[in-house]
């Protein structure tokens, strides 16, 4: 058995289940991933015998594609969300500081294999299916880094009117105006 690396260490005790955490814990446990992964496997690469760098896991790429999905994320953003979000990590089967995380490039090229096979219809209309049949039903979501900037606080324009593009928000109990 593996190790766990120290950043992994105490998280998992904090107290709070997060909404991500709940639902990538469902999505763990109705999902039939063998089943889907056994129809990707023919089209996955299996190694070169010159060498070369080994393919990843197949059920991590098959999760992060998922997580791409589930979260509306580019393959760059899949790659920062994985270093960024325990959470992402260990329901992509990276569990160790030995567990690989792939590149942006080699999520790209799997995505890129699933698209070329005409794969990722039929996986996700079997996972709906296979959701359904339990009562659930998944959308896209979206995971969003806002960041407030601070506009003078006056609203009135050259014609003394109030600019139709000024909003107001509140982060805390601070309100800004952007």
């Amino acid at each position: 058995m593996k190790q766990q690396s120290l950043s992994m260490t105490g998280y998992f005790d904090k107290g709070k289940t997060t909404r991500r955490e709940q639902f990538l814990a469902e999505m763990e446990q109705v999902v039939p991933w063998a089943r889907l992964c056994a129809q990707i496997e023919p089209h996955y690469p299996k190694g070169s015998a010159a060498g070369g760098r080994p393919p990843l896991p197949l059920q991590r790429m098959f999760r992060i594609y998922c997580l791409q999905q589930w979260y509306n994320l580019s393959d760059p953003g899949a790659e920062e969300a994985l270093y960024d979000s325990l959470t992402m990590r260990r329901f992509a089967g990276v569990h160790t500081d030995a567990d690989i995380i792939p590149d942006e490039t080699s999520i790209l090229k799997f995505r890129r294999l699933l698209e070329e096979h005409k794969l990722t219809e039929q996986l996700f209309r079997e996972i709906n299916a296979h959701l359904s049949e339990r009562g659930l039903l998944v959308g896209k979501g979206t995971i969003v880094d806002a960041t407030i900037i601070n506009a003078p606080p006056s609203t009135k324009n050259a014609k003394q009117q109030r600019d139709p593009e000024m909003h107001q928000t509140r982060k805390g109990k601070q309100w800004y105006f952007a």
